[in-house]
């Protein structure tokens, strides 16, 4: 039997801290960072006041040392109900997707150097690896890293890397050697690093307020005090944590479904037709029946992976 998903009565506490902060500081805003392509970075500053950042950074690093899940998850939750789906995607990244490479993969002068500002949400962390030419197919990555003295000689290209704008601090996914599995490493890279380049802010069909971009590496020196782990680990470091990244895109298709199925609904019993509220019409409740069960359904599966997850 699946492990049952249950919250605490500090989770729900910290619901209502979460959703304060986002009817509060985003949804005044999000419609203009929509037009602008990218979030403003005191959203981030304030969240990293409110202790929303950084969950699992180590209390003697500034952070609350929460590996609960629920909490990361009540995160996304709220933002996609509300809308804000750019914006969630940016804070998955800082804490979900990025995040457990500089947690689980790094030494403590590592994480000295570079947790701190993550919790505070002064650093914003982005991790590339789709190319052009290649896509996300890991064994297909060209981006170079040859060893030079103390340093990596790094050249090559990353496509559609979102927070590629404001980011400040990059997981890169390099070549290091010719082996397609074996020969894949990961270097952290700080944007301001001679030869890194931030390439044009892609047009997309939606999720504008959150930056995607194109980044170039031209002989760009990395130390190797940058690298994570070992040479060679990098297609296994970067599989290891896809169930969690995936889980939390699935936290937030869930809660947008739910959240736009909430305004539909509202939508219908303010709107009139023939005198009547269309919520009224037997047509539009079998369609939202039928849509509230799906979502009802997703739900379910999603609350048992995150149980899994947990256990």
């Amino acid at each position: 039997m699946a492990a049952r998903l249950e919250y605490t009565t500090e989770h729900h506490q910290f619901r209502e801290l979460v959703r304060d902060f986002v009817q509060r500081m985003v949804v005044p805003n999000h419609e203009k960072w929509e037009r602008d392509g990218q979030w403003d970075r005191s959203l981030f500053i304030e969240a990293g006041k409110l202790g929303l950042l950084g969950f699992s950074v180590p209390e003697h690093l500034g952070g609350p040392g929460v590996t609960d899940f629920r909490y990361n998850a009540i995160v996304i939750d709220e933002l996609q109900r509300a809308g804000a789906a750019a914006e969630a995607i940016s804070f998955t990244l800082q804490n979900d997707v990025v995040l457990p490479y500089l947690t689980d993969l790094t030494t403590a002068g590592q994480q000295q150097r570079w947790l701190p500002g993550v919790v505070t949400g002064e650093t914003v962390l982005g991790i590339a690896m789709t190319e052009p030419g290649t896509g996300s197919d890991l064994a297909g990555i060209r981006t170079t890293a040859v060893r030079d003295g103390d340093d990596y000689l790094v050249n090559g290209a990353k496509t559609f890397i979102s927070n590629g704008q404001i980011g400040d601090l990059f997981v890169i996914a390099v070549r290091t050697s010719a082996d397609r599995h074996q020969g894949l490493s990961l270097l952290v890279v700080d944007p301001a690093t001679p030869g890194f380049s931030r390439g044009r802010n892609l047009d997309k069909i939606g999720l504008h307020a959150q930056d995607t971009s194109e980044l170039t590496f031209t002989d760009m020196r990395v130390p190797t005090a940058n690298l994570l782990e070992a040479e060679g680990r990098g297609f296994y470091q970067l599989v290891k944590n896809l169930p969690q990244e995936r889980l939390a895109l699935g936290v937030g298709a869930v809660a947008a479904a739910e959240g736009i199925l909430a305004e539909t609904l509202d939508y219908v019993r303010d709107r009139t037709a023939f005198g009547s509220p269309i919520a009224s019409f037997q047509n539009s409740q079998f369609v939202l029946a039928e849509l509230a069960t799906e979502i009802d359904v997703a739900r379910t599966y999603l609350d048992d992976c995150l149980a899994e997850h947990l256990a």
